[in-house]
C-alpha cells in the first residue's frame, strides 16, 4: 500500500475541514442529542462492519453465528445511544468500536437469547458470502483476533479508497484508464516497465508514467480523507496511516 506520503498534507487540514469528518461529528456531539452524529456513526458502521465480523469469527464462531452476533451488536450499538460513552473513549473509531464489541461479546451469557433477532430490517446489512470469501482469502486464522481486526480494518481502508477512486475516474470519463493503471497504485514500476500498458492504451510510456503519478496523487488524497473520517484530530491521521501501512506490509 504505497500511501505513506498521503500524510504529507495532513497538517494542512483546517479545523473547520476536519470538523466535518464522520468521527469528529460524533465526538463533537457526544454529550448532546445530535441527529447528524447518529447518522455519521451509522455510515462508519456500514463501512467498517467486516473487521468486526472477522473478529467474531476468530473468536471461534461459525459464519451464521458470527453474522447473528455482528448484526445483534449493531442493533444494540446504534439503538442504545453508544455515543454517550464517546467522551470517555476519545480516540480512533477503530479502537472505540473494537472495545465496545469486546464488551458486547463478554455480555453474551445466553447466545440464543441475545442474538436471535425478532425479525425486522437489519440496521447494517451484512453480505456474509462475500465476508466469508474475504475471511478465507486473508488467511488470518494464525493471528490474534485483535491483530486480525486491525489488519482487516487496514484492508477495508484500502478497498474503500480504491473503490472511491474508481468511481471518481468513471465520473470523469477515465474508467478505462483506471482499469489499466490500478495495479500500479501500490506497485512501484520503473517507467520503462510501462511499455505493455502503453500499447494497450495507445499511449507512449512517458505519458503512462505521468498518468500513474497523477492517479497515485489522487489515490493518496482519498486515503487521507478515508482515514481522517475515523480519527479524532488531524494530528492522528499520519500515525494511523503509518500503522495501517505497516500492518499491510507485514508478512
Amino acid at each position: 500500500m504505497a500511501v505513506s506520503d498521503a500524510t504529507d498534507q495532513s497538517a494542512g487540514r483546517t479545523a473547520m475541514q476536519f470538523a466535518t469528518t464522520h468521527w469528529s461529528v460524533v465526538l463533537a456531539a457526544a454529550d448532546t442529542a445530535y441527529p447528524a452524529a447518529q447518522e455519521a456513526m451509522e455510515v462508519l458502521c456500514r463501512t467498517y462492519w467486516y473487521p468486526l465480523y472477522a473478529f467474531v469469527r476468530l473468536k471461534g464462531y461459525g459464519p451464521e453465528d458470527a453474522k447473528d452476533l455482528t448484526q445483534a451488536f449493531f442493533e444494540q450499538f446504534l439503538r442504545k445511544e453508544s455515543i454517550k460513552h464517546v467522551a470517555r473513549e476519545r480516540g480512533r473509531f477503530r479502537n472505540f468500536l473494537l472495545t465496545v464489541l469486546q464488551r458486547f461479546l463478554r455480555d453474551q451469557s445466553d447466545r440464543a437469547a441475545a442474538v436471535k433477532r425478532g425479525g425486522g430490517v437489519p440496521l447494517i446489512p451484512l453480505d456474509v458470502a462475500e465476508a466469508e470469501a474475504q475471511y478465507h482469502q486473508a488467511a488470518i486464522t494464525d493471528r490474534s483476533p485483535e491483530l486480525a481486526f486491525d489488519r482487516a480494518w487496514a484492508e477495508t481502508v484500502l478497498h474503500n479508497s480504491v473503490d472511491r477512486l474508481r468511481v471518481q475516474c468513471e465520473a470523469e470519463g477515465r474508467g478505462p484508464l483506471f482499469g489499466e493503471l490500478k495495479l500500479y497504485l501500490t506497485r512501484l514500476v520503473d517507467p520503462s516497465g510501462y511499455g505493455a500498458t502503453a500499447q494497450v492504451l495507445g499511449m507512449d510510456a512517458s505519458a503512462v508514467a505521468m498518468a500513474v503519478m497523477r492517479l497515485r496523487r489522487q489515490y493518496r488524497k482519498i486515503v487521507q480523507d478515508e482515514v481522517a473520517n475515523t480519527v479524532a484530530t488531524p494530528a492522528e491521521v499520519e500515525d494511523e496511516i503509518r500503522y495501517l501501512v505497516e500492518l499491510l506490509s507485514a508478512e
